[in-house]
């Protein structure tokens, strides 16, 4: 896979999913609705664009092309289960897909403790 392309597709679609909830939501969402909302995508850019930047750091040597994938892949679980739980939980209130929301984040300190590890190692 392409992961700089998918790093740039992904950052693309965090702002629409941004500005979708500025422009389609206002006024749609209480403020902790917002804030949940909000907090997806913010936590979606951040690691649409460790995606990118592990990428790179492939193409510059820094880390191999299974280790890359592997982080990569981390990153693309995390911003799935991570912010499109949250999308969901603030959209439609549903308070069980929170459970769902954790193992994002557990799929994006994976991916970041694997490239320390990773980085370490070379």
């Amino acid at each position: 896979m392409n992961w700089s392309v998918a790093g740039a597709l992904a950052l693309a679609l965090a702002v629409i999913i941004g500005a979708f909830g500025a422009h389609a939501l206002q006024g749609r969402l209480d403020a902790y609705s917002r804030g949940v909302y909000e907090t997806g995508v913010m936590y979606h850019f951040f690691h649409a664009l460790g995606i990118l930047i592990v990428s790179v750091l492939l193409r510059t040597g820094a880390l191999t092309t299974g280790h890359a994938s592997k982080i990569c892949a981390l990153l693309a679980v995390g911003i799935l289960l991570f912010s499109g739980s949250l999308y969901i939980l603030a959209i439609s209130g549903q308070r069980m897909l929170g459970a769902v929301t954790p193992f994002g984040g557990l799929s994006f300190i994976a991916a970041w403790v694997l490239l320390a590890y990773w980085l370490m190692r070379t």
